[in-house]
């Protein structure tokens, strides 16, 4: 790990904070926005004025949560494409899933732990039916919006390898979509149960 802006991949916050503090010379400065759930739209706020605070020392901005909204990545997109002078903006993530292509392209990615994604091979995408949609969900009927889309993505690309289902554009759709009402807070279950029964109306017979 290096003191520069980057996202690090991280489901252990406060351990990776103090390891980044760690690296620090003397006089840098530290600043952490760490939160449980959600990043919201006041937390980018109160970043963005902390990174313009007039300083001559180097400043670290942490910023860490289990979830980014779309609008809260967008928001952040202009103080990381241009950070005031001495600033660097670290993001930690608890799985690239949830990072928009447009923060992926600009800050390199580090990846030290990650959700764990061992559930979902348990889900046979080859002999998909409803009750393994059933059990699959109730496997999970406690996940948070990370996880589940952490999920999604292990779907979406089992759904591909197997050569089971319609992956046309209107399927693709549907992914993106489920990605987008996880950000508006539908409920993680919810979406996943819904994913699976499309993609089943999908399968090749």
């Amino acid at each position: 790990m290096r003191l520069q802006s980057q996202i690090i991949i991280t489901v252990h916050f406060e351990e990776t904070i103090a390891k980044l503090r760690q690296l620090a010379l003397e006089g840098e400065q530290f600043v952490p926005i760490v939160r449980e759930g959600s990043f919201l739209v006041e937390d980018v706020k109160s970043a963005i004025e902390k990174a313009y605070l007039a300083s001559q020392a180097k400043t670290i901005i942490i910023l860490a949560a289990d979830q980014f909204s779309e609008v809260v990545q967008n928001r952040l997109l202009k103080v990381i494409e241009e950070p005031p002078p001495n600033k660097e903006f670290i993001l930690l993530f608890p799985s690239k899933a949830i990072i928009l292509p447009t923060i992926r392209s600009r800050l390199p990615i580090t990846v030290i732990s990650e959700l764990s994604t061992g559930s979902a091979l348990s889900l046979d995408m080859q002999s998909l039916d409803i009750r393994a949609v059933y059990d699959f969900v109730q496997e999970h009927a406690r996940i948070n919006a990370s996880g589940a889309k952490h999920l999604l993505e292990q779907i979406g690309t089992a759904a591909i390898s197997s050569q089971k289902y319609q992956m046309d554009e209107k399927t693709l759709d549907m992914m993106r979509g489920a990605f987008r009402v996880l950000d508006r807070g539908s409920p993680p279950a919810f979406v996943l149960t819904g994913v699976l029964l499309k993609l089943l109306a999908r399968k090749k017979r």
